[in-house]
């Protein structure tokens, strides 16, 4: 299989990406649309031509985020509408309230290195909110994606995937001492292993699924960290800058890669991939710094088997 490769780089931005793209009469959900590289990603979606929904918690807060990307874009159709990732309830209601095709939805909303909580339905946060949120918002809006046509879901990963694969028998913690990282690896493992598992069983439907790590990017996901992590954090990326290895992106550039995967002619029709800088990650036995994809996130059995444990998870919470 040949990896897919493009003429951007780290230092693109959402904007470069979509010059020429045209998203007339599409219409996209951004998750998570009203901060960090959601706000950007869902600027240049818009900026195509997309119909663009700002799926988020803070309903206030996303209204004056979606009459700036309005005023950018020069469009008046930016829509807010309230999501709540670690209730299904509210994952819920947003899909009834859908109509419609949706030809674009990017799973971007996420939380990171959060303290050992739950969510309404009594999954550890991070797999709930990360994984199992939007796993039941895609599975929700399977018919209005495969109306499209040629749906794409974007599912935003991140090179914490290489921290922890799922680890089946402990999915919440219950047995084994609480980690942040450790939690936050396995969501992102999990993301990575949702689009191979969707693009095999949905790609019939026209839908197609790739996930991405977006960079290292400064974004209110780093709320949970202590001021010594911070810093720790900083002079690693400011010693890792100085010697020509990685640099840190702006958010408008954090949003290229997830931007590049809903829209790009180039992965038109393909999935289950996993990318960065928006190009196709190389399977490596260990991250290269934040490069690459491991195996244990891009395992087909694992993924298939990550699918049927989270049907059973979100159907039985519904029943309950």
């Amino acid at each position: 299989m040949t990896r897919i490769s493009s003429s951007f780089s780290s230092r693109s931005t959402a904007l470069e990406v979509v010059e020429g793209i045209d998203l007339t009469g599409r219409r996209a959900v951004v998750t998570g649309g009203a901060s960090g590289i959601g706000v950007e990603t869902a600027r240049a979606l818009a900026h195509a031509g997309a119909q663009v929904t700002l799926a988020v918690r803070d309903v206030d807060a996303g209204a004056p985020v979606a009459a700036d990307i309005a005023r950018s874009s020069g469009r008046d159709d930016v829509a807010v509408a309230h999501l709540d990732l670690a209730d299904l309830g509210s994952v819920d209601a947003f899909v009834a309230a859908w109509s419609g095709p949706l030809h674009v939805l990017i799973n971007n909303a996420g939380v990171m290195d959060t303290p050992h909580l739950r969510t309404a339905q009594g999954f550890e946060l991070q797999l709930g909110t990360n994984h199992l949120g939007h796993f039941a918002l895609a599975t929700g809006l399977h018919d209005a994606l495969a109306a499209a046509g040629d749906a794409r879901v974007v599912v935003v990963s991140s090179s914490g995937h290489a921290a922890s694969p799922v680890v089946f028998d402990d999915l919440f913690f219950e047995r084994r001492a609480y980690d942040p990282g450790l939690a936050y690896g396995q969501s992102k493992t999990a993301n990575v292993l949702f689009a191979v598992e969707a693009t095999r069983r949905w790609s019939g439907d026209g839908i197609t699924a790739n996930a991405l790590m977006p960079g290292g990017i400064w974004t209110p996901l780093q709320r949970h960290w202590s001021a010594e992590q911070r810093a720790a954090a900083e002079q690693q990326a400011r010693q890792a800058e100085g010697a020509g290895l990685f640099h840190m992106k702006s958010t408008e550039q954090g949003a290229a890669t997830s931007v590049f995967l809903a829209t790009s002619p180039l992965v038109a029709g393909l999935g289950g991939r996993y990318f960065e800088d928006c190009q196709e990650a190389e399977v490596v036995p260990q991250l290269r710094g934040l490069s690459g994809v491991v195996p244990h996130a891009v395992d087909p059995v694992a993924a298939q088997r990550l699918w049927d444990v989270s049907e059973e998870l979100v159907s039985g919470a519904r029943r309950g």
